[in-house]
């Protein structure tokens, strides 16, 4: 499991992420609250990354990086309302991540065949492995 660094960590990006477009909605907050939980992380905890942020860490092993992503996809579809500016954003963390551009852009294309773009995590880790392998 993750330390509470990385949990802080993998929580302040998807705050940053979902503020790009310089709205934080209620439904991405709730959702970030909803991971915060499953990581056992205080809503005291999340206000506070909120308002200031911490330390980028990156995610050691890859499956850990290619979940936290999911949980990016995720978020950036969580209000049904998807910019330039959010795609962007999510190859350029994707890179940073270590992610191959070709895995980021199929993912961000399948998407587009399920409902509510909520790609299952079964063909999420399969296009990884493709690239992969």
């Amino acid at each position: 499991m993750h330390s509470k660094e990385e949990k802080l960590s993998l929580l302040s990006e998807m705050i940053q992420f979902a503020k790009a477009d310089k709205k934080f909605k209620e439904q991405e907050y709730n959702f970030i609250m909803a991971i915060a939980s499953q990581l056992k992380i205080t809503k005291e905890e999340v206000d506070t990354l909120i308002e200031e942020g911490v330390e980028k860490k990156n995610l050691q092993p890859e499956s850990q990086r290619i979940l936290q992503f999911h949980r990016l996809v995720l978020l950036m579809n969580i209000d049904q309302e998807t910019s330039q500016l959010e795609i962007h954003k999510i190859k350029e963390i994707g890179l940073y991540m270590g992610l191959r551009l070709e895995a980021v852009d199929m993912v961000l294309e399948k998407m587009q065949e399920y409902p509510n773009k909520v790609i299952p995590p079964k063909v999420l880790i399969s296009i990884f492995t493709r690239f992969y392998n």
